[in-house]
């Protein structure tokens, strides 16, 4: 007999989670059906590097999340999760052993940045008061579905508090013109190139400014928090919300396909031959190329769509080294404030250059690279004196050429992902000799890895797609609306590859279930009359 549900969620991570909270908030009976062991998705942590210390398999923190307003409705708290803040958000250490730092307390920050270039300081707090002035619409047009109405209209009447169309000319400069032109000094500049180079967008892009903006303003505002305990503290307290309210869910449960009668999803099938109908609609938190001619097949699917896919573009892969270390990182010089997330690159010339080598199918000799020191963060993460740690850097989906002296060929095996992780951690030996003696044991997670832990991180691509201009807004994840509609009726795109895309923000399964449940008032209506 097949069970019947309002909707189907394929996949348990964020996405997923915050559509079938949504629903079931509306009213639905909610399954959601994932084909790991646990949930999480790419929000998981575990103990098996070492049974002292939690490590957070893929992401680790979480100004998105802390800036969402989707995820802040739920009240999480009421279901076991704790933010917990390290004392400084983010640092940054040179060669020269200089630190740039940015802390939660702006003026803190500020004062750092006037220490090292004066004038810098101030040049900061004005623009955090730009932000403090518009950010939250930023945030809104960003995290809605496009075309974004009520934010973009919230927006246009503060634009001229914060200087009009230059504030928008300013949102679309690359970040390197961003910090150039607004500081002296070499803080505030690689501080918003780092956090820029989160996404694969080139730092001398249109696209990189808004994206250092919105990160580096997050961390200043929100800061950059961590659940207390493990990053699958936050996923678990969604699925406890799910369950709580009446929700099912079913792990070990792989959908391998979905039913599609006259046009519509009616139902979906998992490997172990369980039918589950869906009366109003499936939502899919998985990756494009998964769906479109993998779980639905091109059968059901018009022509343009299979065609448009075919150009469909991943982001980069993926290796991130977890370390397990019986004392605190080494660095030659104490940073002022020790922060939770560290980012590795000489200047912000190396790392455009390193970020431009990935993105030109080269695998850099020097990687930038993006760290966190979790106990100093959450104390709870390893015992009292030690750290968990862990770096990742990305990688070709496609490698050309390694300019390294010990190349990789980009078969990601296991001899190779070592390799790699031995450049990485001469990386953070240079900042902090004596690094290698501190490691008690090592884990290296490469693409493969990646993608057999989670299956929408195909080759290890963290954000659903690349976030680069030619495939966001309407083009995400191929020309169209830019929504979470999907040619076929009652079935909706839900994960990063949707709008707008990778980050622990659940809009992508908001605008999916919202979608949804508008739908549905619109059929009634129909048939009412």
């Amino acid at each position: 007999m097949t069970a019947t549900y309002d909707a189907v969620v394929i996949g348990a991570g964020p996405n997923g989670l915050v559509a079938a909270n949504h629903l079931i908030d509306r009213g639905w009976s909610v399954l959601v059906l994932e084909a790991q062991p646990d949930v999480g998705g790419a929000v998981r942590s575990d103990r098996e590097l070492h049974p002292d210390y939690v490590h957070d398999t893929f992401s680790a923190f979480y100004p998105l999340a802390a800036g969402s307003p989707t995820i802040r409705s739920f009240h999480l708290e009421e279901h076991g999760l704790r933010w917990v803040h390290s004392p400084a958000v983010l640092g940054h250490c040179l060669p020269s052993g200089e630190w740039a730092t940015l802390h939660r307390d702006r003026t803190v920050t500020a004062a750092l940045m006037d220490a090292q270039h004066p004038g810098d300081g101030d040049a900061w707090l004005r623009l955090c008061d730009m932000w403090d002035t518009i950010g939250d619409q930023v945030v809104g047009a960003l995290l809605t579905p496009f075309p974004p109405l009520r934010p973009a209209l919230g927006a246009l009447a503060k634009l001229p508090r914060v200087g009009g169309l230059e504030f928008v000319r300013e949102m679309l400069t690359p970040v390197v013109d961003i910090g150039r032109h607004r500081f002296g000094g070499f803080a505030p500049r690689i501080l918003l190139a780092g956090n820029a180079g989160h996404s694969d967008i080139p730092l001398g892009a249109p696209g990189s400014g808004l994206m250092g903006l919105l990160l580096t303003m997050l961390g200043q505002t929100v800061g950059y928090p961590v659940p207390e305990g493990g990053a699958g503290m936050l996923t678990q307290a969604m699925a406890s919300r799910v369950r709580s309210l009446g929700g099912d869910i079913r792990c070990d449960a792989e959908v391998v396909r979905i039913e599609v009668e006259r046009g519509r999803a009616v139902a979906v099938r998992t490997r172990d031959g369980e039918r589950y109908a869906a009366t109003h609609a499936v939502v899919a938190d998985v990756a494009a190329p998964h769906l479109y001619g993998g779980l639905v097949a091109a059968d059901d699917l018009p022509a343009g769509t299979m065609r448009k896919m075919e150009s469909f573009e991943l982001d980069p892969g993926t290796v991130k080294v977890d370390w397990a270390l019986d004392g605190p990182v080494p660095w030659k010089s104490e940073p002022p404030h020790a922060p939770g997330t560290f980012h590795v690159a000489d200047s912000v010339e190396q790392m455009s250059e390193a970020l431009h080598h990935v993105n030109s199918r080269t695998v850099p000799a020097r990687p930038f690279m993006l760290a966190g020191q979790m106990t100093t963060t959450d104390p709870t993460r390893s015992p009292a004196g030690t750290e968990s740690l862990w770096a990742y850097t990305h990688v070709p989906q496609d490698v050309a050429r390694d300019l390294g002296e010990d190349p990789v060929t980009g078969r990601w095996d296991r001899e190779e992902c070592e390799r790699f992780a031995d450049r990485m951690q001469a990386r953070i030996e240079e900042l902090a000799p004596g690094f290698g003696s501190k490691v008690v044991a090592r884990r290296v997670l490469g693409p493969h890895e990646m993608q057999a832990r989670n299956a929408n991180l195909i080759g290890g691509a963290l954000n659903g797609g690349t976030s680069q201009l030619h495939q966001e807004l309407v083009f995400r994840p191929v020309p169209g609306l830019g929504r979470s509609e999907t040619p076929v009726k009652g079935l909706y795109l839900g994960s990063a590859s949707a709008h707008p895309g990778g980050g622990v923000h659940g809009a992508c399964g908001m605008n999916a279930a919202r979608a949804a449940v508008a739908h549905r008032r619109v059929r009634r209506v129909v048939r009412g009359r």
